[in-house]
């Protein structure tokens, strides 16, 4: 087999990953508590469509614009392994956050009836996991498509979270008060034991 067929099957087994995960969030997302405070909406929601954005311009391959199929990584069987091995990882930590989040989980900034604070787990490695491990599996599969969209792709949803975490620190300070800034205190945001 050639580099491109290899490759080609490497970002087919990425693209069904991703496929996968969206219908999880959709299928989960439905079983979520009732809202009873609901934050910075607007805001939140722009955030989540520069993500979604992102991602469409990641798995397109930059909407098919050759300037954005420029590559950044070379064509390498090392490159696809490394790109979905970080891939696989970075989805990993996003589905193990939103089994332990649960019925608690929101794609906006909302808090839920009798939400809990998570702090085990893949909450004691980062405060937003899920956002974390979306991030690292984007950054995977940029490398393994190689192209800069997918880089492009990956800066888009470091702003775009990161804005987005920020908000929802704000919403958990004021619904879990000391609480949650003790924990903010012993756990990093996003990259463990750095940001």
């Amino acid at each position: 087999m050639n580099i491109d067929d290899f490759r080609a099957q490497v970002n087919h087994v990425i693209s069904l990953l991703w496929l996968a995960i969206f219908v999880l969030w959709a299928v989960t997302g439905i079983t979520s508590k009732q809202t009873v405070q609901s934050r910075s909406e607007g805001p939140s929601r722009i955030a989540v469509w520069i993500v979604w954005l992102a991602w469409w311009l990641l798995l397109t391959h930059g909407f098919g614009m050759e300037i954005l199929s420029v590559r950044f990584v070379p064509k390498t069987t090392i490159a696809s392994y490394a790109g979905l091995a970080i891939t696989v990882a970075g989805l990993a930590l996003s589905v193990w956050a939103r089994i332990q989040i649960g019925r608690n989980w929101s794609g906006l900034i909302q808090v839920k009836e009798g939400h809990q604070l998570m702090h085990t787990g893949s909450y004691a490695i980062v405060r937003h996991p899920i956002y974390s491990g979306f991030m690292l599996a984007t950054l995977g599969t940029a490398i393994a498509f190689g192209e800069i969209s997918g880089l492009l792709a990956f800066v888009m949803i470091l702003a775009a979270w990161g804005y987005k975490s920020r908000l929802e620190e704000t919403a958990m300070i004021e619904h879990f008060g000391a609480e949650y800034e003790s924990y903010r205190r012993k756990v990093k945001g996003l990259i463990p034991f750095i940001w």
